[in-house]
């Protein structure tokens, strides 16, 4: 029987030998493709091929393409560990023609491979062609019939509808009709019992699709419509699962040598019997099946750069991860991080074929359990929530049940579950989710987050029709415009105007830099501009006050000390992004940035705190790029020269056909910006790292100064030192004496605390003699000395266990504020129906000018009138007389 390796390896080689260039898979998370967030398919990365925007280097070439659906039209995360053949994450083995051969090369080399190579019964193959659809005007696929008689008797050829056999990436895009090949995997018995053809595309688990050989000969408009393509392609694509499932006579894909021995080490750490496993259908098996799928998709989208966050494609690995931890929490009852320990065995599986993933095993698997540690802390009290309300709901409704929209979204909220593991966990009870009315919850959330920025404004009065808006500010800090139109807005009750200009050299927010600000001129009269932001690529002033006259000419001019520092800390920030690269490794990857003419913020992501010696590091690389003066070369190209160039661009970011980009040294920075940036890296003089820390499942956060920041920021940490020797005395080694003055306070405070204990024990004593009988109880109420107020709470405690029957009332005046503590015996509060609480907020506090609390036998107050502490002592002892 062939090893899932030898499987792969002898499709490349059949297709080698038909004349294909075998090529590396595309990542699997999408960087540059608005309409897809994963690779979804084989033919993503050749999309630009088909669409005849590109020329393809090879006519034929031949691959196994890493694919995720979870999200989308391509969804098959709901059967994923329930049936045995649909994955998140699967391969896709595939072989390509650019404008080169057609249906009758793919069909026969379909044909050849499957029943001669991997000799698979000719008996137990179906083949699918598509039978036309009158509403796109398509004819039956009669050229693949044709051929497909070549091979395979007529009774075993199926036409297929527009949903089986018209092939389709999303809702636009290249597409075109397919033939996809079926075969039967059930027992003799079985097969002549029940013809095949008549389970073909019924969801039969044992008679599966396993080639699909796609025609690409149109391209889907937004409008619907088709478009012919300017050549015709093929883009077949083999599940390498099934595949091997077909070649190794195995009923499930997970019973296969592609996840048993991911299945092995889960069921070892987990410590399972074999016993569990007998029922393919339990809690157990499917618990597996899924956590070895599920592993798969989170290690190889962290390995191609994707991490888990609460947004976007960030949140579907999370939705993925959590999901799988639920499962070996529930149904393996096993209570610690699992899933990182199985990326060692999936690095080593696919290391030849995938070696991005073994490149950074140890940085996926830190990742991993990150995550999970993370969500375990919430998942157990998140759990019982559920139950409690799936539990409530059956109560109610006497049999099945719905959790509403916002039970779901504090689920969502306070447990971190996301919508589809609440969804999944009603359905194992025979419930459903209110999903209207959680987007609901959701939204308003959404809503309650802006409402603090939103702006409450007048209509624009316009001076000049049809002006044009444009941005000199690269070259030029002063010029002179004219004011196009302005409007007045109110914020937080403050009044203010937009103000918008034919020309400006103010930069308007973008990127992470700050609006630059500065002064407007018009007729001789002044008013500053305090930022600039843009709106619809409309590039607005905000000015707490208006000129008495807009009309005439306008002198813009920017504040050049503040522009200055900002682009020394935009220009440190692309310095920093690389030498963060260098040291921590290519992993990192900006994840949101904040340039100003006070410090950078940069957020990138990383599993771990930078260390001292990292920092220390990536300061000296800063730093010595700042000493070789190296030139700042700005350019605008195409994006796709901008790429070729190794330019980096961030994810999510829309760039047009022509983009900025910002060069220091080609080897070192190339990276796309629209930000201001220094002439030569000398200008920044000194680059200086200020703080290091988390601010969110792997991402990391620095700030760093650099220009005349950094020269105050040294300046005042110089100042400090000074102060402090001063205060030392001058010492030779300060740092020694520092050290010797902790240790000598360290026993000071020791000895100082153990005389406080005696006083107090002494304190107690005589309290103790100072005890009154008032109606049978044991009154004890005094003005005493105390270091602070937990030495009143201290001896009410203490006296407790020394006297029944107890109320106690102690008083003290700390450095001029009043404090009490009352304490009632448990009984005598019963019997009595008296609340310590209630009297330290109805009776005392407002003797002290002060307030305070606590619980039912013991509650304190704090005031700033200590004048009645007596009144206080004598008001509680009226109460028991």
């Amino acid at each position: 029987m062939m090893t899932s390796t030898e499987i792969r390896q002898q499709f490349f080689d059949f297709f080698k030998k038909q004349g294909h260039e075998i090529v590396p898979s595309a990542p699997i998370v999408i960087k540059n493709d608005p309409t897809l967030m994963f690779t979804n398919a084989g033919m993503n990365q050749f999309k630009d091929y088909f669409l005849g925007n590109k020329k393809p280097p090879f006519l034929r070439v031949a691959d196994t393409q890493k694919c995720l659906r979870v999200s989308g039209k391509h969804n098959d995360l709901e059967e994923v560990g329930v049936d045995t053949y649909h994955h998140t994450m699967f391969e896709m083995l595939g072989n390509w023609s650019f404008g080169d051969y057609f249906k009758k090369e793919a069909i026969a080399w379909s044909w050849e491979l499957l029943t001669e190579v991997y000799k698979i019964d000719k008996g137990k193959l179906y083949v699918t062609v598509f039978e036309g659809d009158p509403k796109d005007a398509l004819p039956k696929d009669d050229e693949a019939f044709n051929e497909w008689k070549k091979w395979i008797p007529e009774s075993r050829i199926l036409f297929g509808n527009k949903k089986d056999n018209f092939w389709e990436m999303g809702d636009t895009g290249p597409c075109g009709p397919c033939t996809e090949i079926h075969v039967d995997c059930r027992s003799d018995e079985e097969r002549k019992t029940v013809d095949g053809k008549k389970l073909v595309n019924q969801d039969h688990p044992q008679v599966i699709e396993i080639w699909n050989n796609v025609f690409i000969q149109f391209n889907r408009l937004k409008d619907g419509t088709l478009d012919a393509l300017p050549a015709r392609h093929v883009d077949t694509g083999m599940g390498f699962e099934r595949l091997v499932r077909v070649l190794q006579h195995k009923q499930s894909n997970y019973d296969t040598d592609v996840f048993t021995g991911t299945i092995s080490v889960i069921k070892n750490i987990t410590r399972q019997s074999e016993l569990v496993f007998i029922q393919p259908t339990s809690k157990q098996s499917i618990a597996v099946r899924v956590i070895a799928d599920h592993i798969r998709a989170i290690a190889f989208a962290i390995s191609d750069g994707q991490l888990p966050s609460n947004t976007g494609a960030g949140y579907v690995i999370r939705r993925i991860l959590r999901r799988a931890v639920r499962y070996y929490f529930t149904h393996l009852n096993f209570k610690e991080p699992l899933l990182f320990q199985l990326i060692p065995i999936i690095s080593q599986q696919f290391e030849n074929v995938f070696p991005e993933l073994a490149q950074q095993k140890e940085f996926v698997a830190k990742v991993v359990k990150d995550e999970e540690e993370s969500f375990l802390r919430t998942l157990d009290k998140g759990l019982k929530r559920i139950g409690f309300l799936i539990d409530h709901s059956i109560q109610r409704n006497s049999s099945t049940g719905t959790i509403s929209g916002k039970e779901a979204f504090e689920l969502f909220d306070t447990y971190g579950f996301p919508l589809d593991l609440t969804k999944l966990i009603a359905s194992e009870n025979s419930m459903s989710v209110d999903e209207a009315g959680f987007e609901v919850e959701m939204s308003q959330q959404k809503n309650r987050s802006r409402s603090a920025s939103v702006l409450d404004t007048e209509d624009w009065i316009t001076l000049i029709e049809n002006p044009i808006n444009e941005f000199v500010g690269y070259d030029s800090l002063q010029v002179k415009s004219k004011v196009v139109k302005y409007r007045k807005i109110k914020t937080k009750g403050k009044e203010a105007y937009q103000i918008v200009l034919q020309a400006t050299p103010f930069y308007a927010e973008s990127g992470g830099q700050v609006g630059d600000v500065g002064e407007l001129t018009i007729n001789g009269e002044k008013i500053k501009i305090v930022d600039t932001k843009k709106e619809n690529n409309l590039t607005i002033h905000f000015s707490d006050t208006l000129p008495a006259d807009l009309t005439g000419e306008a002198i813009a001019k920017v504040d050049f000390s503040k522009r200055q520092s900002t682009a020394i800390h935009h220009s440190a920030t692309h310095l920093l992004h690389a030498a963060l690269r260098k040291v921590l490794g290519t992993h990192v990857a900006q994840k949101g940035s904040l340039v100003n003419d006070e410090h950078l913020r940069f957020d990138f992501s990383h599993f771990t705190k930078v260390t001292d010696e990292e920092i220390k590091k990536i300061e000296e690389i800063v730093n010595e790029k700042i000493r070789e003066n190296i030139r700042v070369i700005i350019k605008e190209m195409t994006i796709d020269e901008a790429l070729k160039l190794g330019a980096m661009a961030l994810f999510g970011e829309k760039y047009g056909d022509v983009v900025r980009v910002v060069m220091i040294d080609p080897n070192y920075s190339i990276e796309l910006c629209g930000g201001t940036h220094v002439g030569a890296t000398g200008e920044l003089g000194y680059f200086k790292i200020t703080h290091e820390t988390a601010v969110a499942a792997g991402v990391r956060r620095v700030e760093a100064l650099s220009g005349k920041a950094v020269e105050n920021y040294i300046e005042e940490q110089f100042d400090s030192v000074r102060r402090i020797r001063e205060l030392l005395k001058n010492p030779k080694d300060i740092s020694k004496t520092i050290e010797d003055t902790i240790i000598e306070n360290a026993g000071l405070k020791r000895k100082i605390d153990s005389f406080e204990a005696k006083q107090l024990l002494l304190v107690k004593y005589q309290l103790l003699q100072m005890v009154q009988k008032i109606s049978g109880i044991n009154f004890i109420g005094e003005i005493i000395e105390a270091a602070n107020p937990e030495d009143l709470k201290k001896l009410c405690f203490d006296l407790k266990h020394e006297l029944p029957d107890h109320v106690v009332v102690l008083a003290a005046n700390l450095e001029g504020k009043a404090v009490v503590a009352l304490m009632i015996d448990e009984r005598i509060s019963a019997d009595k129906n008296l609340d310590a609480s209630k009297i330290i907020k109805e009776s005392i506090s407002p003797l002290i000018k002060g307030g305070g609390g606590g619980q039912k036998t013991l509650a304190t107050a704090g005031g700033q009138d200590t004048s009645n502490l007596r009144s206080v002592i004598d008001k509680v002892k009226s109460l028991f007389q």
